[in-house]
């Protein structure tokens, strides 16, 4: 799919109409996409009306680069707190303690350059983010890494967790078979689709004779943080990730974290800011389908029966509300791409547990730990070491607040059978908490995150569709750049807001990413002789 932009550099931005929609990191190779040109804005009653069905990350961002040039924007979520997967809400402990429950834990990169360019609109330092020390992971049978030693840049950052990890030994290095590892040297969007979506993760790395205790410790912790296991990822979205977060970028494997509840840090802030550039918010009514009129308009039908009528649509949903606004919308678009829609495919089942605890955990346990081998535990979270809701709470009881992730739980699965397992599995893996009392419990199990399976990349919608009026955005939509997870959903709704621009003659959004090829020539000159 040709991009979008015009041309590429990696000069910093300067130009004031721009924003600061992003911002390079410490990696000065990173990456900057310009928007076609256009006049900075729209102004007067003329401007054009847009309706962003969808009020999570892909569709605040697009709000957010149409509002600020001047178009008149409408936000319809169906939940009652916008944020998406990343939106909070009120609950009342047994304790009587009112706390904010979320689908738990994000981990913010220093990679995700347009995610972090979104939230500078409320704070240009991001003090709503605070620095984890290290990203441990642990396996059950005693290994352990980590990243805060391991250099940043590239390729020395690989060959540092290599020495300094106890999952690689000199005999399983030897038993490696570095010619097939090669495409991870060179990692290009979209060719590293054509060469590897139709092979799985988990064969892949049969491929490479990938360490199996490596690969138990890192790959599938990464894996199934796309909430899929290894056998049914694509090799290429675990190529891309490696790229992303590794070998292609010198931003390293650290991360930030919300210092409050997502509500209070993100969504409440954002939300009065763009509220003061004209956007109106339409929550608890769920959208049910967009008709296109004779006039080239768009009506866009609520389930409150209500219909409004717009000049153009974003259509930023999950992968089963974009399906079903589109099988509810039989005149958009055309069969083919009602039929790539319908194909798109939501990951299984995911559980978070949050508990609070009469007591503290250990001083010395990470506020995030990544672990493999216990059984359906993928991580721990300890909040009051980074989010200050927790803090008070703690400090208050003297207790503490742990939070468990089980992704990827198989389908039919006895849901309380895996509760208890979590539990379980925290008292084995940290002994301390078998005494804990447990104040309260909150257990959030969903299953809406899309489902990068293998073979299915050529298939996913792209941000523009057969309706020039009709924009998609969101982590489910193909988008021909070096992004993933909560950054894939910010830019693909910046460029969904760019499409439109582009249509008005309005310069839209510049975008940053991480480098678009193998940072080393030779390296380059080697993957290419894999073919």
């Amino acid at each position: 799919m040709p991009s979008p932009y015009r041309g590429r550099t990696t000069v910093p931005l300067r130009r004031a109409t721009d924003r600061p929609a992003a911002r390079r990191g410490r990696d000065r190779r990173a990456v900057v996409l310009q928007a076609p040109p256009g006049r900075p804005s729209i102004a007067g009653d003329g401007a054009p009306r847009v309706a962003v069905v969808g009020g999570g990350l892909a569709g605040l961002a697009a709000t957010t680069a149409l509002a600020e040039r001047g178009v008149r924007v409408t936000v319809h979520e169906r939940e009652p707190h916008l944020g998406g997967r990343l939106a909070g809400w009120p609950v009342t402990l047994a304790d009587g303690s009112a706390v904010t429950m979320s689908r738990g834990f994000h981990a913010f990169f220093r990679q995700y350059y347009n995610l972090r360019g979104l939230l500078r609109r409320v704070d240009g330092s991001l003090g709503m983010l605070s620095k984890l020390p290290d990203y441990p992971l642990e396996h059950g049978g005693g290994a352990r890494d980590g990243f805060a030693r391991v250099p940043r840049t590239p390729p020395w950052n690989a060959l540092g967790f290599t020495l300094l990890s106890p999952t690689f030994s000199w005999s399983g290095l030897l038993r490696m078979a570095p010619s097939a590892a090669l495409p991870l040297l060179d990692v290009r969007v979209p060719e590293v689709f054509a060469r590897l979506d139709g092979v799985s993760a988990a064969d892949f790395l049969d491929r490479v004779r990938f360490p199996e205790a490596a690969r138990h410790l890192a790959f599938r912790v990464f894996s199934r943080s796309f909430f899929a296991d290894p056998e049914e990822l694509s090799a290429a979205e675990l190529a891309l990730m490696f790229h992303i977060y590794f070998l292609g970028s010198s931003e390293g494997l650290l991360f930030d974290v919300v210092n409050e509840p997502f509500p209070t840090a993100l969504w409440e802030p954002l939300e009065k800011y763009l509220r003061g550039h004209g956007a109106e918010f339409r929550t608890g009514v769920a959208v049910e389908s967009v008709s296109p009129t004779a006039s080239g308009a768009y009506e866009v039908r609520s389930a409150d029966g209500g219909v409004e009528r717009f000049d153009a649509v974003v259509l930023a949903l999950d992968t089963a509300g974009l399906r079903r606004v589109a099988a509810g919308s039989p005149d958009l678009g055309d069969t083919g791409w009602r039929e790539r829609i319908a194909r798109l495919r939501t990951a299984p089942p995911f559980l978070v547990s949050r508990l609070w605890l009469d007591r503290p955990v250990r001083p010395d346990r990470p506020g995030f730990l990544g672990t493999s081998g216990y059984g359906p535990l993928d991580n721990v979270s300890v909040l009051e070491r980074w989010e200050g809701e927790a803090a008070r709470w703690a400090r208050r009881t003297g207790g503490s607040v742990v939070e468990l992730h089980a992704y990827a739980v198989p389908h039919g699965a006895d849901r309380d059978a895996v509760r208890r397992r979590l539990l379980a599995e925290l008292r084995r893996l940290w002994p301390e908490t078998r005494r804990a009392r447990v104040v309260d419990a909150v257990h959030e199990w969903r299953a809406d995150c899309p489902l990068f399976a293998v073979g299915s990349f050529e298939s996913r919608p792209p941000v523009r569709t057969p309706d020039p009026g009709v924009v998609l955005a969101g982590d489910c939509v193909r988008v021909d750049l070096p992004v993933a997870l909560m950054e894939r959903a910010v830019t693909t709704g910046f460029l969904a807001a760019n499409a439109l621009l582009a249509r008005w003659g309005v310069r839209g959004q510049t975008l940053w990413t991480v480098p678009r090829a193998g940072r080393s020539a030779v390296l380059r000159a080697l993957a290419a002789s894999a073919g």
